[in-house]
């Protein structure tokens, strides 16, 4: 009874792992502008068009380079990239390259990478996979930061740059 269920399994999930077999992954995020260098989005988070960023990927073990892809922001902010192949193997992670923005080209160290699962046999079914948004620090806040930063953190916590 096992065999044949299992048997049933593999041939109903068949045919779905063979149609996205060579689907391409489809990768979206998004880049901003950390106006108040708090190290997350606000209301005052600005959306960077132009930005660009990598995605790579690592093999597990000897962590040599085995895919990379670049891509660009759109006027939103959002970038979004096709990524050949299945990479199960590998660690791979969206990270910025650069800013447009003379203003804003530091890359904030807890949002400059997000790891990304490119893979097939994880159960995902779907192309499109999200990245976390990524950042770069403004380099000085806007003067009306730490007012805005009360309404996301309790009053101990607040020690402004």
């Amino acid at each position: 009874m096992a065999r044949l269920f299992l048997l049933v399994a593999l041939v109903a999930l068949l045919p779905v792992e063979l149609v996205n077999a060579g689907d391409p992954f489809h990768i979206r995020g998004r880049v901003y502008c950390d106006t108040c260098r708090c190290g997350f989005e606000t209301s005052a988070t600005t959306y960077i068009q132009g930005a660009r960023v990598r995605i790579e990927c690592k093999d597990r073990n000897s962590l040599n380079l085995k895919y990379s892809v670049d891509g660009e922001t759109d006027s939103t902010g959002t970038y979004n990239i096709h990524v050949d192949g299945d990479h199960q193997d590998q660690i791979c992670y969206v990270k910025l390259i650069s800013s447009p923005l003379a203003d804003c080209k530091t890359a904030d160290p807890g949002r400059a990478r997000s790891q990304v699962i490119l893979t097939r046999s994880n159960g995902a079914v779907s192309n499109l996979h999200f990245a976390n948004a990524l950042g770069f620090l403004k380099n000085r806040p806007l003067a009306f930061c730490p007012e805005l930063l009360k309404k996301y953190l309790p009053q101990n916590e607040i020690k402004f740059i």
